[in-house]
């Protein structure tokens, strides 16, 4: 008859009085495998989408009809006061009122935006993917006013570790920077330009370091620009967002805090700053291709008060 006998265990020895319990060893950094960082010029954009949003004055209707799966055609009808110079400092505002047709060509490797306004303005823009890692972008404006129209265009290089962009416009103007990942969450940058009408050359330095959870910049510029944005993603929903703005040729400083929080439905962006200005964004969805947006700012300083609501459709 055969008996049922349990397997022997393995019988470890106690550690040793006076050793400490094994430590794992960091993971170390693979400096020739590192990520590769965001443009150069768009090191502020998390900061940009709590501080900067696209806030408006009057009633804005946006109505874009897409034809087939490339290309679509785009109508919007804007009403409000538009803002004219004054040495007073009062705001003095006009109203106005004009028609945006629009036409939009969207491709994997090309994308065409056109725009025509009833005060004769066109504005157009170009992306084009000539190879898997270098995009020509231009865009351009066309005015009637002497002087106005302008226009530029912008290679952009993408490497394994690295960014690097010219710029050439119109005035011959001329830049270029470049932006290197020198570890997996911090990238380091500069820049150079030249504006050949207006005789004036500048350079720049820019520091960006990004977490899952945070991202810190640092941009200064020979023009006499300062810029430091942090921003705090608390969830994947809800970001916090601060600024701070120096100027050290015209002494101007300004400091900046946003939110950003998305909900089910809609998303709602606000700031405030340093000079008194208090302004919010609301975009409702009210149903599939259907937007709602409420836009207020309000300025203390100036006693200048802006609302704006429009409806988008289409998607």
């Amino acid at each position: 008859m055969a008996t049922l006998t349990t397997p022997p265990t393995a019988v470890t020895d106690p550690p040793a009085a006076g050793s400490s319990p094994a430590v794992a060893e960091p993971q170390k950094v693979d400096y020739m495998n590192l990520p590769c960082p965001i443009p150069y010029e768009e090191i502020h954009r998390e900061a940009l989408m709590s501080l900067k949003p696209e806030l408006f004055e009057g009633m804005r209707f946006d109505f874009t009809k897409g034809l087939n799966q490339k290309f679509s055609l785009s109508h919007s009808v804007m009403m409000g006061p538009t803002e004219i110079p004054s040495q007073s400092s009062e705001t003095i505002k006009i109203p106005t009122a004009h028609y945006e047709f629009g036409a939009n060509f969207i491709d994997p490797k090309l994308m065409l935006f056109g725009r025509v306004l009833t005060d004769g303005r066109l504005n157009a823009r170009l992306k084009c993917d000539l190879t898997e890692n270098l995009t020509l972008k231009g865009n351009a404006q066309l005015t009637h006013e002497p002087h106005m129209s302008h226009g530029m265009f912008n290679f952009d290089y993408k490497g394994l570790d690295y960014r690097t962009q010219l710029q050439l416009g119109n005035g011959a103007l001329l830049g270029a920077s470049y932006i290197q990942s020198v570890s997996p969450h911090l990238s380091l940058g500069g820049e150079v330009f030249w504006a050949g009408q207006h005789r004036k050359s500048g350079i720049g330095y820019a520091a960006r370091y990004n977490t899952d959870k945070m991202v810190a910049t640092g941009q200064v510029a020979s023009t006499g620009m300062v810029a430091l944005s942090y921003v705090q993603k608390v969830s994947d929903k809800v970001s916090l967002a601060s600024d701070f703005m120096y100027n050290y040729m015209s002494r101007d400083v300004t400091a900046s805090f946003g939110y950003d929080y998305i909900l089910r439905q809609c998303r709602l962006r606000g700031k405030i700053d340093s000079n008194g200005c208090v302004a919010a964004l609301l975009e409702e969805r009210l149903n599939m291709g259907l937007n709602f947006i409420l836009s207020a700012e309000i300025d203390h300083r100036k006693k200048d008060y802006k609302f704006g609501f429009g409806l988008t459709v289409g998607e």
